[in-house]
C-alpha cells in the first residue's frame, strides 16, 4: 500500500506505517525487515525517505539497525518506571505483571573500601555483606543485582529467597528507605552478566548504580543493577524552574 496521499511529510507517513505494522504484528519482535530497496518499493518512497523514518525509530528504540546484516524489530519493555520513584526490583517486576523470583549466587563480608568507607561513613573495622542475586520475572532472568550493605544494619539470618532486600532491612532497622541518589549507565555486551542474563549478543544492559538512605539520611545499602535493556525503559519527568 502506497502512502503518498497524506499531506505530511513523507518520512513521518513512514514512521506512523511502520510503527502500526509492527503493533499489528506483521513485522515481530526481533525480526528483521526487509531490505531498505524492497521496503522503500513497498512504500511507495524513496530510500532517502525512508532512512530518515528508520533514523527516527531507532532513535526511539523501536527499531536497531546493524551495519552489514540489517534492520531488527526491537523487544518491546516489559517493565516501565519513572527514574524519580523508587522501586524495588521486587515492586517493579510485580508492577509488570509477573512473578518476582531470586536465583541466590554469593554472600559474603568483607572489609570496606575506601568508597565503602566514604558511602557508609563507617570505620575500617565495620564489616560490609555483598550480596550477589539474580532477579527472575516468571523464572526467567532480567536482573543481576549486587548489594553492599554494612553488617551492623543486616540481619545475621535471613533466607536468600527473598525477594526484596528493601523489606529486610526496613523490617531488620525499623526504619524506612525512603530516597537514593541514582547513577545510570548505558553498556554493550557484559562478558559475565549478559550470559548469566541469557542477553543477545545484540543486547544492551543499563547500570543503575544507586545509594539508598533511610528516612533520616542514614546511607544503607548501595547497589549495582543490570538491566536488559530490551526489557526495561525508564523514564523522568523534568520540570522547569
Amino acid at each position: 500500500m502506497l502512502i503518498k496521499t497524506d499531506s505530511r511529510h513523507l518520512y513521518l507517513l513512514v514512521i506512523d506505517r511502520l510503527k502500526k505494522d509492527i503493533e499489528a504484528g506483521i513485522y515481530k519482535e526481533k525480526e528483521k525487515l526487509p531490505s531498505e530497496f524492497d521496503l522503500a518499493k513497498q512504500l511507495g518512497v524513496s530510500r532517502a525517505t525512508l532512512r530518515e523514518a528508520l533514523r527516527i525509530l531507532e532513535e526511539d528504540n523501536v527499531i536497531t539497525r546493524r551495519h552489514g546484516v540489517g534492520t531488527f524489530v526491537n523487544s518491546k519493555p516489559i517493565f516501565t518506571s519513572g527514574i524519580e520513584q523508587l522501586y524495588s526490583v521486587t515492586d517493579m517486576i510485580k508492577q509488570g505483571g509477573m512473578e518476582p523470583g531470586t536465583i541466590f549466587l554469593s554472600s559474603k563480608t568483607q572489609a570496606p573500601t575506601e568508597e565503602d568507607i566514604h558511602r557508609f561513613s563507617c570505620n575500617e573495622e565495620e564489616e560490609i555483606a555483598v550480596i550477589e542475586r539474580v532477579r527472575t520475572a516468571n523464572g526467567n532472568p532480567v536482573v543481576y543485582c549486587i548489594d553492599k550493605i554494612p553488617s551492623s544494619l543486616f540481619p545475621l539470618e535471613f533466607s536468600y529467597n527473598d525477594g526484596s532486600i528493601f523489606d529486610i532491612l526496613e523490617q531488620h532497622n525499623g526504619k524506612k528507605i525512603t530516597h537514593a541518589v541514582t547513577q545510570i549507565e548505558p553498556i554493550g555486551y557484559h562478558d559475565k552478566v549478559s550470559q548469566i542474563l541469557e542477553c543477545d549478543p545484540e543486547t544492551a544492559l543499563l547500570v543503575l548504580k544507586q545509594l539508598h538512605y533511610f528516612e533520616n539520611d542514614e546511607p544503607v545499602l548501595y547497589s549495582v543493577n543490570y538491566f536488559k535493556a530490551d526489557n526495561f525503559s525508564f523514564h523522568v519527568v523534568r520540570k522547569r524552574i
